[in-house]
Parts: structure tokens; C-alpha cells; sequence
């Protein structure tokens, strides 16, 4: 049995990917979000995806209002535009030096019905910060991200310092030890993989697993902490696309009017 400081890359269970799947990695990870269609037979070919199944996808994509279209060009939607800012948040989060502070929202709504306390709960989830109890969630004060205005009127943003010994306190609110281990086992699984689409559904593993990470100071992390490797790991991938990207570009560029000297 391996041990939590070793992890196998097969101790990953990586979720097969739709057509749907595929289209909205590739433009989530894309600045601006938006690609050809030529772009997007390439990106679907390693999945074994027919050019028939990606139109398909496409058309239902665009009519559910996940994507945009603009001639051959698609693009993510306004609602999908704000994934794509939560992904590189996850991906690239600011911090600033931790000074022990934490910062503290309490739900002081009442009369609220499942659905919007559910829509409450995934929204200050987002944010990183965990429910110490019923309408009370905390996290330490090392995050520079705004706060939605909305937030302001069903609950009241304050500074607290716990008595509770803050590693203490962040291993209860987080399960650090289980993300860590998955994060090595991600890490493992992309150092080993080798088809284009092994890596790519791992990274997109990466990725959701980043949403996660809860982004605490160094200090209160437990040890051999994955997060600034996965980071590290996934910016390294996408420069490795984009150098894909533009080695197929200048290909298609030197052997288009070749065709065409051919054919005339």
C-alpha cells in the first residue's frame, strides 16, 4: 500500500469527458475565450470525437446559452465568463503576508427559502471561506479578492482573531490532509501520462481540484503541501499548448498556398 507521502498516479479517478466536456476546457483555459471551429476539430481529435458529434455539441451548446457564436468563431457565454474568472482565481489567487487576522461573514438574513440559503452556501464556498457553525464562516485574512456588493445584505463582513490555535482551527474547517493527498496523486498522474488526451483530462482534474484548495497562509498548511506544484504544473501545460498552437499555425500557414500551387 502506498503511503499518503507516495501516491500512485492510478489512485486518480478521472472523469471521462463529453464533447461538451472538452469544448468548455479548451475555452476555459483560452484568453479571450474564444475559437475557431478549426481550432476545436484539433482540440477534440485526441478524444476521438467526430467532426459530426462537435457540431452537434456546438449547436447544443450555443442554443442552452453556454456559448456564443460569431461566423465560424465560438465563444463562452457572459454566464460562463465568470467560471472562467473562478478558474483563474483558482489558478493564479492573490495573496498578501498573513498578520494573523481572520476574516469573518455572518449570515444575518432570515426567511430565506432552501434554494437561495443553497445559492448563499456555494457562494461564500467560492469565496474559500468555511461555516464554523450555522450562518458564521471565517477564513484567515491573506486573500486580496472582492467581495460581491449582494453579499452586504443578507450578512455582515467583520475582522476576528479566535483563541482557537489557527492550524488547529484551519485542519477542523478544511480537510487538508485529504486535499494534499489527492494533490500529490494529481501530481503523480501528470508526471506519468502520455497521450494528449491523458494529460489534457488530468489537468482539467487539476484544475477542478484547484477551485478547492482553500488558499490558506504557508503557516497553517500541513507539510509537503501540493498546491504551488499543481499551479506550477498546470501554467507549465498551458505554455506547452500554446507552443502547440502556434507551431500548427505557422505549419498551416507555409502549407496552405502550397496547396493551392498544387491544385492550379
Amino acid at each position: 500500500m502506498p503511503n499518503d507521502a507516495s501516491p500512485q498516479a492510478d489512485e486518480v479517478e478521472l472523469r471521462p469527458l463529453s464533447a461538451r466536456s472538452v469544448v468548455l476546457s479548451l475555452l476555459l483555459g483560452t484568453h479571450p475565450p474564444e475559437l475557431p471551429v478549426r481550432d476545436l476539430v484539433r482540440g477534440v481529435e485526441p478524444f476521438g470525437i467526430a467532426g459530426s458529434t462537435l457540431r452537434a455539441a456546438l449547436s447544443r451548446m450555443v442554443a442552452a446559452g453556454d456559448l456564443r457564436r460569431a461566423d465560424t468563431v465560438y465563444g463562452l457565454s457572459e454566464r460562463l465568463l465568470e467560471r472562467q474568472r473562478r478558474q483563474d482565481d483558482a489558478v493564479h489567487p492573490e495573496t498578501r503576508p498573513w498578520d494573523g487576522d481572520w476574516e469573518m461573514v455572518v449570515v444575518t438574513a432570515t426567511g430565506r427559502g432552501p434554494a437561495e440559503r443553497a445559492e448563499l452556501r456555494t457562494g461564500l464556498t467560492r469565496l474559500r471561506l468555511a461555516e464554523l457553525r450555522e450562518g458564521v464562516w471565517l477564513r484567515p485574512a491573506n486573500l486580496l479578492r472582492p467581495l460581491p456588493q449582494a453579499l452586504g445584505q443578507v450578512a455582515e463582513r467583520c475582522t476576528a482573531r479566535p483563541d482557537r490555535p489557527a492550524p488547529e482551527l484551519a485542519a477542523t474547517l478544511w480537510p487538508l490532509d485529504t486535499w494534499a493527498k489527492t494533490g500529490r496523486a494529481l501530481l503523480a498522474h501528470v508526471t506519468h501520462a502520455r497521450r494528449p488526451s491523458d494529460r489534457f483530462t488530468a489537468f482539467a482534474a487539476v484544475v477542478r481540484h484547484l477551485l478547492a484548495d482553500p488558499v490558506l497562509p504557508p503557516e497553517l498548511l500541513p507539510a509537503d503541501w501540493p498546491g504551488a506544484r499543481l499551479r506550477t504544473a498546470y501554467a507549465d501545460y498551458r505554455r506547452e499548448l500554446a507552443g502547440d498552437t502556434r507551431v500548427r499555425d505557422v505549419r498551416d500557414a507555409v502549407e496552405t498556398p502550397r496547396a493551392r500551387t498544387r491544385r492550379t
